[in-house]
């Protein structure tokens, strides 16, 4: 072809620079016919699978188109045309420099189908179930990362003559500096074995890590970061080695569980507390809720006052009912009666310490489903009820008295 070009060039222009410009001629013909294989070809595998892919719906070939595995493809026309022309001394003491481009092309072009595929496994993988309990994205990962130095070392061994296998053995020597470089990767890459090995994080959890800020559903897993997509629709990226080395919360098992729980207290002021009498049991028993309960307790504690020959003048002699355990008894029949609680867990209503602002009375129970809307709204009817009854018992809520409150009792003190 050279030769062809040189007759051609000379007939129009004879001079100094005929050689030079058949070369660059030359060159131009080589550019161009690459490029133009490369579009035909390109522009036919494209056009093929896309029919294809379009007949056949969602399958592994149209994960494939979409991750233009055969838009990459067509690259193959390069390496291939580049030997062509080295092959009929296209360019005169530069062929061999052709060859060398085409077997750098031809690893480009297999680096670039590599990362196609591997990306396209991952795509297919995550049509599986077992995706979100085993992902895979990490690994393959470790295998592109693993695949793109060798490509790289390649390309330089065929560069500067040598053997790709001596070099890679030389980057044993260099262990140090990859492991300082790449100390991310190679921990997000333990990290991803560890919370997979022991499932301690799928795709579609809720996690908690205040550190991070993130409280939301886990959406990705990758060889170097976890994504968090909060509930406030933000996403975090919280590091894979992380979740090993802090702690976090998983909610997971309280979702297929299907309960969620309600864990929150009622300050009772301990001014309003007081034994029952006949008045307040007389009110009491006509309580549906704790009717039985009334009617039980009563007869037993008569019984036993009787048995002991109390004197009931005073107060404190004997068993007595008081307000704040007939309101716990009440909390704890109207949670077994109400919708919304879940019936199987438990159902506690305890007395906590006091710490000077009142007696804490918990509510302990699970509600029935463990989506976030409707558990507030079920925690909050429970509490709107609670509230606007206790003063039924003789009780009321422990309040931290303001200043006008202090200012008061100093005056009704003087």
């Amino acid at each position: 072809m050279f030769a062809f070009l040189y007759s051609l060039i000379e007939k129009i222009y004879s001079g100094s620079l005929t050689n030079l410009i058949t070369y660059v001629f030359s060159f131009l013909v080589i550019l161009i016919s690459c490029a133009l294989i490369f579009w035909i070809l390109r522009y036919i595998s494209v056009r093929i699978m896309k029919r294809i892919t379009n007949r056949f719906g969602r399958n592994w070939l149209h994960i494939l188109y979409n991750n233009r595995f055969f838009h990459r493809l067509a690259w193959i026309a390069v390496p291939f045309m580049l030997n062509l022309f080295a092959s009929i001394d296209s360019l005169p003491g530069y062929n061999t420099l052709l060859v060398k481009f085409s077997h750098v092309f031809s690893v480009i072009v297999f680096l670039l189908l590599a990362s196609s595929a591997i990306s396209s496994a991952d795509d297919i993988y995550r049509g599986y179930e077992i995706s979100k309990i085993r992902p895979i994205k990490g690994i393959l990962q470790v295998v592109q990362t693993f695949i793109y130095i060798v490509g790289g070392v390649t390309v330089i061994a065929i560069f500067i003559g040598q053997n790709p296998v001596v070099l890679l053995g030389g980057i044993g020597a260099l262990t140090a500096v990859i492991t300082l470089v790449f100390k991310d990767a190679i921990l997000g890459f333990v990290a991803g074995i560890q919370l997979t090995a022991n499932d301690m994080i799928r795709i579609g959890d809720w996690i908690e890590m205040p550190k991070y800020a993130a409280d939301g559903t886990v959406i990705d897993l990758s060889l170097t970061t976890v994504k968090v997509q909060n509930f406030d629709k933000s996403v975090t990226s919280v590091p894979a080695y992380a979740l090993i080395s802090d702690s976090f919360i998983n909610w997971r098992g309280m979702e297929k569980a299907g309960a969620r729980r309600i864990k929150r207290a009622l300050y009772i002021d301990v001014s309003g507390i007081r034994l029952c009498d006949d008045q307040m049991i007389e009110k009491f028993s006509k309580i549906e809720l704790i009717q039985s309960y009334i009617q039980n307790k009563t007869r037993e504690i008569d019984e036993y006052n009787q048995k002991n020959n109390t004197d009931l003048s005073v107060p404190v002699n004997g068993r007595h009912l008081t307000n704040l355990g007939v309101f716990r008894i009440y909390i704890v029949e109207y949670l077994k009666q109400r919708n919304g609680i879940h019936k199987q867990m438990p159902i506690i209503v305890r007395q906590l310490e006091s710490k000077g602002e009142g007696i804490p009375l918990e509510i302990y129970a699970y509600t029935d489903t463990t989506k976030w809307a409707e558990y507030e709204v079920i925690q909050a009817d429970i509490f709107d009820h609670l509230y606007s009854v206790i003063s039924e018992f003789g009780l009321s809520l422990y309040q931290l008295p303001s200043g006008n409150d202090l200012m008061k009792a100093f005056r009704k003190g003087q």
